[in-house]
C-alpha cells in the first residue's frame, strides 16, 4: 500500500504525521511511503532524512495524494484537499468530525474512509496509539515552562544572604494527562501546586505528584466515560467557582486544562477572579481552542488584562515539534499496523478500535457519537 504524508497547512501547525525512524519501519513492513517536499522542516526533518529512510519526495501535496491509498495527517484534512485524493482511498488524521460537517460530507460523496485520532477508544490495547495523551503529556509540560516564562519570579524556595525568596504557588483546572503534566513539571521547578478537578479519584494523583487537591463538594457525583468527564451542572460549576475564589487570589500562576466533547470549554476562571489576582501573576489556558477556560483568554495570543498576564497559545504540543512528532508518528503507524497490513486493510467492523475511530466508510457517516452531535446542530 502506497502511503502519503502532506506537509500541515493549519495555522500554529508544526508537526509532521511520520518522522524518518518511522517512515523507516513502514516501508520494512512492506508499505511505500511519499512525503510531500518540505512536510518536516518545521519538526527539523528534512527532506534528505526522508530520502534515506527510504521514502520518496513528492513536489506537491496533491501530488502525494494522486496515487495514494492511505493519506496520514496531524490535521484533518480540508475540502480542497479531499477534492485531490483518490475516490475510496483512506484518510488517519485528527478529525474531531462534529465540528467540520462540510469535510465529513466531501469525504463522503468522494467515498474516502476517514479514520480520526481523536476517536482511539482509551482502553489499555489502544494506549501506543493514544495520541490525545501523547500530545497532553508535553503540552502540560510546556504550560508550565510559558508560565514560568512568563512570571516574573522564581519557582522554587530560595534561601540567601540577602534573603529568602518564597516559592511560587501554581493552581492547576484539571488533572487529565496534560494536568498531571502540569504538576508534575511545577512541583519539579519547586512550586506550591494545587489542583482541582470535577473527578473525586483524581485526588489520589494530585497527592501522589505531591500537590494538593481542592475537592468540590458533590465531586462524587459526576459521571465519568471513557476517561473523560461529562458535563457538569451549572451548580456544580458554582460551587467549584465558590471553592477557587480565595485560592486563586495567592495563585501566582494558573494553568487551565478543561475540556468538554463536543461543547465550548467551560469558563472557569471569570473577570472577576482575574481582578482578584496579584499583579504580575500569570494564566496558560491549554482550553483557548475550545473557546477558552479563562473569560479575558484571546486565541493565539498572549495578552496582559488586570495586571495579569493571559496566554492563549493556540497550539501547546506543536511548540515541541520533534517529541510531537515522533510520539505522534508511532501513534499513528501503531494504529495503521492494527487496522492494516502492507496488502490492505483487515476491516474488522467489529473490532473496538475499528469500530471506536472509524468516522466514515463507503459514502456514509457511520461512527455514532459523531452523528449525535451532529443531528443536534
Amino acid at each position: 500500500m502506497k502511503i502519503a504524508v502532506p506537509k500541515e497547512t493549519k495555522p500554529f501547525e508544526r508537526r509532521v504525521a511520520l518522522t524518518p525512524d518511522v517512515v523507516k519501519s513502514l516501508q520494512k513492513a512492506g508499505f511505500t511511503c511519499l512525503i510531500e517536499t518540505g512536510a518536516g522542516e518545521a519538526s527539523y526533518f528534512s527532506d534528505e532524512k526522508y530520502h534515506d529512510a527510504g521514502a520518496g519526495i513528492a513536489p506537491t501535496a496533491q501530488a502525494a495524494f494522486a496515487d495514494a491509498d492511505v493519506i496520514l495527517k496531524v490535521n484533518a484534512p480540508t475540502e480542497e484537499d479531499v477534492a485531490a485524493m483518490k475516490e475510496g482511498s483512506i484518510v488517519i488524521s485528527y478529525l474531531y468530525a462534529y465540528t467540520i460537517p462540510e469535510v465529513v460530507a466531501a469525504l463522503n460523496k468522494k467515498k474516502i474512509t476517514a479514520f480520526s485520532m481523536d476517536a482511539v477508544p482509551r482502553i489499555s490495547r489502544a494506549q501506543k496509539m493514544d495520541a490525545l495523551s501523547s500530545q497532553a503529556n508535553l503540552a502540560g509540560y510546556k504550560a508550565v515552562i510559558l508560565g514560568a516564562n512568563a512570571l516574573g519570579k522564581i519557582f522554587p524556595l530560595l534561601m540567601t544572604a540577602a534573603g529568602t525568596i518564597t516559592p511560587a504557588r501554581t493552581l492547576v483546572f484539571g488533572v487529565g494527562v496534560a494536568g498531571l503534566q502540569a504538576i508534575a513539571t511545577a512541583k519539579r521547578l519547586g512550586a506550591v501546586v494545587e489542583a482541582t478537578d470535577v473527578r473525586a479519584e483524581t485526588k489520589e494523583q494530585v497527592e501522589s505528584l505531591g500537590g494538593r487537591f481542592l475537592q468540590v463538594e458533590g465531586a462524587e457525583g459526576v459521571k465519568v466515560e471513557g476517561g473523560y468527564a461529562k458535563e457538569v451542572s451549572a451548580d456544580y460549576l458554582e460551587k467549584q467557582q465558590a471553592l477557587i475564589k480565595d485560592r486563586i487570589k495567592e495563585a501566582d500562576l494558573a494553568i487551565t486544562t478543561a475540556l468538554v466533547i463536543g461543547k465550548k470549554a467551560p469558563v472557569l476562571i471569570t473577570e472577576d477572579m482575574v481582578k482578584s489576582m496579584k499583579t504580575g501573576s500569570v494564566i496558560v489556558d491549554m482550553a483557548v481552542e475550545s473557546g477558552g477556560n479563562c473569560e479575558l483568554s484571546e486565541f493565539g495570543k498572549t495578552v496582559v488584562k488586570h495586571g495579569v498576564t493571559i496566554i492563549g497559545e493556540a497550539n501547546m504540543p506543536s511548540l515541541l515539534p520533534v517529541n510531537a512528532s515522533e510520539l505522534y508518528a508511532k501513534n499513528i503507524s501503531t494504529l495503521l499496523l492494527h487496522l492494516a497490513t502492507k496488502d490492505g486493510f483487515k476491516w474488522e467492523m467489529e473490532e473496538e478500535i475499528t469500530q471506536g475511530s472509524l468516522i466514515t466508510h463507503n459514502g456514509e457517516l457511520v461512527h455514532g457519537f459523531t452523528k449525535e452531535i451532529l443531528a443536534r446542530k
